[in-house]
């Protein structure tokens, strides 16, 4: 996945950054509660039941926070297959969640944090090198 920002316009909420739709920012955002109210751990099988409701689109909510939706119970809609494949897949392969494949659960996980560290060090490393001399 790539991210591309505008450092000037970085907006507060790294959902907005991490993914391109508002849609998409919406249901990261869902997961992520789902996986917080459940201590930061869910099993396979509660993932699998929360991508099928938002499949069949009888996942309700109040936490939307965007306007016309604040305040308001939404039912929320999203392709099952778009789910694994635009939310959390990338957001396996960047860190932000886990999967344990022996007790097969997902987790939130800080290695998301480290890895932007280590790509802020990979540009400093390329920043301090010296330049190519080109032949004329």
């Amino acid at each position: 996945m790539v991210i591309l920002f505008d450092r000037y316009n970085l907006p507060e909420d790294i959902f907005e950054i991490v993914f391109a739709t508002k849609q998409q920012v919406i249901v990261a955002k869902l997961l992520i509660d789902m996986i917080k109210e459940k201590n930061g751990e869910i099993t396979k099988t509660e993932m699998s039941f929360f991508a099928t409701k938002l499949h069949e689109g009888k996942l309700v909510t109040d936490q939307i926070q965007e306007e016309p939706y604040r305040g308001k119970k939404v039912k929320i809609s999203y392709n099952k297959r778009q789910f694994y494949d635009r939310i959390l897949t990338p957001m396996k392969s960047m860190g932000i969640v886990d999967y344990d494949l022996y007790k097969k659960t997902y987790q939130l996980s800080e290695k998301f944090n480290k890895e932007m560290i280590r790509i802020g060090l990979l540009w400093l490393k390329e920043y301090r090198k010296e330049p190519f001399k080109l032949q004329k």
